[in-house]
């Protein structure tokens, strides 16, 4: 036997040694292990802490009371806040202002004066005019009294006569260009910002101000062609804005008589009464035009629906387990579906925790929603 066979033989004898010392204390810590895992499978088992059942193996939902709902045709649709009127405060002649009365954000009434421009010179034309023509008039008198005598022909009496009435249209014409020197209010409203100051030269493409009626307020918006002829003046919308939680109502008033070729869209015009200017124009707004009413039926939450090969199914809470129920379905929104058949008022719909319940399984009701 050589030194290396030698070597093998005394390192295999030392191992084994090593192993009958040390073997009780090892199948102690591995019984002790097993011990522990048969005890956290039976806890699994009964539905005890840590399982996937919960507490008391019961599954914790959501659920909401089946009720009955207006349920009408809508179409929905975005627009915009329009102001009812809307106009840019520009002189129709040039000159300079020597009345401003012009406040931004001040709300005004129709007829109030906004402004005056410089009119001296047009009160001296006008004055120059006024003699003029009463010079003109005696002249046409005393013209008269000689075609009379037929000392002049009726051509020279002519002439007189149209002289007069060119100084009288002259006249009216200076007078409608002083009234224009006075600018005032159109309508009522509310005063934007103003961009000119007093003393300042302006001419008609200046733009001095802005002036907006918002009450009532406009909603303008589109819809697809193939429901033209569904809408007509007079038909209600209900809509939302960006700036505002509210529900708002309007009518139609206009309806574009065309449908756009390029976008095959109609646009239509509502009115709505927006006393407090909540209604803000140049917002979105969210629009549902209600097409018809069907009266009451029953609405649900479309995540509460669950699709089968079948059909559709729901799942309802009765003496606190977890029933299926087929339904069958109607008129889908977003948010909602029309349920004909399988529901009834009163029953306890399942809507939140669906994944985890199971037909006849014990469930828990966290929460009621309306």
């Amino acid at each position: 036997m050589n030194k290396f066979t030698k070597t093998i033989i005394s390192l295999i004898a030392i191992i084994l040694i090593l192993g009958l010392a040390f073997y009780p204390k090892i199948k102690k810590t591995f019984s002790a292990s097993e011990s522990k895992d048969n005890m956290k499978g039976k806890e699994k088992e009964k539905g005890g802490p840590g399982g996937p059942g919960g507490k008391g193996g019961k599954t914790a939902v959501i659920v909401t009371v089946v009720k009955s709902t207006k349920l009408d045709d809508i179409l929905s649709s975005t627009g915009s806040i329009l102001p009812n009127e809307e106009v840019e405060i520009r002189s129709e002649i040039p000159g300079r202002i020597i009345l401003l009365n012009i406040k931004e954000g001040d709300n005004i009434q129709k007829g109030t004066v906004l402004l005056r421009i410089n009119d001296d010179e047009l009160q001296a034309r006008l004055k120059k005019l006024g003699f003029n023509k009463k010079l003109a008039e005696d002249n046409e008198g005393r013209q008269k009294v000689l075609l009379q005598k037929e000392a002049i022909s009726q051509r020279e009496y002519d002439i007189a006569v149209n002289s007069v009435n060119t100084i009288s249209a002259d006249i009216e014409d200076l007078k409608s260009q002083i009234l224009k020197t006075t600018l005032k209010a159109p309508f009522a409203g509310k005063v934007g910002f103003r961009y000119v100051s007093m003393g300042s030269y302006i001419s008609p493409a200046t733009k001095i101000a802005t002036l907006t009626n918002t009450n009532p307020a406009k909603i303008e918006f589109s819809i697809p062609a193939k429901y033209a002829t569904a809408i007509r003046q007079g038909s209600t919308i209900e809509f939302t804005t960006e700036n505002e939680q509210k529900t708002f109502t309007g009518k139609v008033y206009a309806v574009d008589p065309k449908i756009d070729p390029l976008t095959r869209t109609l646009q239509i015009r509502a009115l709505s009464a927006n006393p407090n200017n909540l209604l803000v124009p140049g917002a979105y707004a969210k629009v549902n035009l209600i097409l018809k009413s069907k009266g009451s039926a029953i609405l649900i939450p479309t995540e509460s629906v669950i699709p089968e090969a079948k059909g559709n199914k729901v799942f309802l809470v009765k003496n606190g387990k977890s029933v299926p129920q087929e339904v069958e379905l109607g008129t889908r929104a977003e948010r909602t579906v029309e349920i004909l058949s399988g529901l009834s008022i009163g029953d306890t719909l399942i809507t939140n925790g669906i994944i985890q319940v199971k037909p006849g399984g014990d469930v828990e009701i966290k929460e009621v929603v309306q």
